[in-house]
């Protein structure tokens, strides 16, 4: 059975190099980032450990408190940052963000490729009307705008 995708991207104009380390720095994201809540190594390095994340999804007049724990591992030569998710409702999720070079600067593909949760029946279209285009699409939208506004900064 295909995974389900969700694709996000975003240009930014700032050297590949400054935006792979600010991707990559997630501890430092809840600084820069105001809707994530908290982000915690709980074992190894963003090089290669387990870190737990928690981020608002903002709806008009809420916030929605989001969780998950994800293996994560840094490939510098590819300016790549994976997540295997590994606990929370997303459980079993692919992420992959690939940081590429552009005349302009640089672009960012955020992939997050799953097979929903695992509820019978109900799981996949969960995933697909919901899960997917309201809560992970409007984190990581998020996400590569506050990327993009730190990495274009003259001070990042």
């Amino acid at each position: 059975m295909e995974r389900l995708r969700i694709l996000d991207e975003i240009d930014i104009a700032a050297p590949p190099a400054r935006v792979f380390r600010i991707a990559a720095d997630v501890e430092r994201w809840p600084r820069i980032l105001p809707h994530y809540r908290y982000v915690r190594m709980r074992e190894g390095s963003t090089a290669s450990g387990i870190v737990e994340m928690s981020a608002w999804r903002p709806f008009p007049g809420f916030r929605w408190p989001t969780w998950w724990t994800s293996e994560m591992r840094t490939d510098p030569a590819r300016r790549e940052v994976h997540y295997r998710h590994i606990q929370g409702v997303t459980r079993g999720m692919d992420v992959v963000w690939q940081v590429e070079p552009r005349d302009s600067g640089t672009h960012i593909n955020l992939i997050h490729a799953w097979d929903g949760p695992g509820v019978p029946l109900l799981g996949k279209p969960a995933a697909r009307l919901v899960i997917l285009p309201v809560f992970v699409h409007g984190i990581a939208a998020l996400t590569l705008a506050g990327v993009k506004r730190e990495a274009e900064q003259p001070h990042a």
